[in-house]
């Protein structure tokens, strides 16, 4: 496509994430709108007759492997294989904290928090495809809108209403606040790319968490 050397170097990762986004939130489109779970209309449903050892359902334990795979592998990655950018630590925490829900929460059966979390962690797969513009209001409408309202209220209220005493409340809800927390710190991000743009002072898309080569030099 006679892509410039920087940018071929960062052409599988890209093929990658946009391939399995695509297929990670096709699947999740999948089991939130068109099976019978209610996870979506009613995100408090999980915890209904919630019980220790509850058995998985094929289709949501499915969803769990495909997650679990590709954040252990995006651990590796991101440390060994993929582009280093300003965020990469922050990106190696995010990896590491939605493993841990997703593990977690099917060892305990608390299918909406890792599957939850799994799902928003994906992002969006159309980023490098749509204009930064479009991409900030999707990001919070998801991320900040959305994540909040259906995973962080069944998670920190509703949980408790259904079961008083369901194990790992803390340590659950404290992961998912870190993941908010850093959903705030990546739109700022673009908020700032926008910014930029809309005052002049940028005149080609570029990532703004890459560093530029004297930056790089310097790390």
């Amino acid at each position: 496509c006679k892509l410039q050397p920087k940018d071929a170097a960062k052409m599988p990762e890209s093929a990658w994430k946009l391939l399995f986004y695509t297929i990670s939130w096709s699947y999740g489109i999948y089991l939130l709108f068109f099976t019978d779970y209610p996870f979506f209309y009613d995100p408090p449903s999980v915890f209904y007759d919630w019980k220790k050892g509850m058995d998985v359902p094929t289709d949501i334990a499915v969803a769990y492997l495909l997650q679990c795979s590709f954040y252990g592998h995006s651990i590796y990655a991101t440390a060994y294989m993929d582009t280093w950018r300003k965020d990469s630590v922050v990106m190696l925490l995010h990896h590491v904290v939605a493993l841990t829900l997703i593990t977690f929460s099917y060892a305990f059966r608390g299918v909406d928090k890792g599957g939850c979390a799994g799902g928003s962690c994906s992002g969006n797969p159309w980023g490098p495809l749509i204009p930064p513009c479009s991409l900030c209001p999707g990001r919070f409408w998801f991320r900040l809108y959305w994540f909040p309202l259906k995973v962080l209220y069944a998670t920190c209220y509703s949980s408790l209403q259904s079961v008083p005493n369901i194990p790992f409340y803390f340590f659950f809800n404290a992961l998912l606040l870190v993941l908010t927390l850093m959903n705030i710190y990546w739109f700022l991000y673009i908020v700032l790319f926008v910014a930029k743009v809309l005052m002049g002072q940028v005149h080609e898309v570029n990532d703004v968490r890459e560093y530029d080569v004297e930056d790089s030099k310097k790390t």
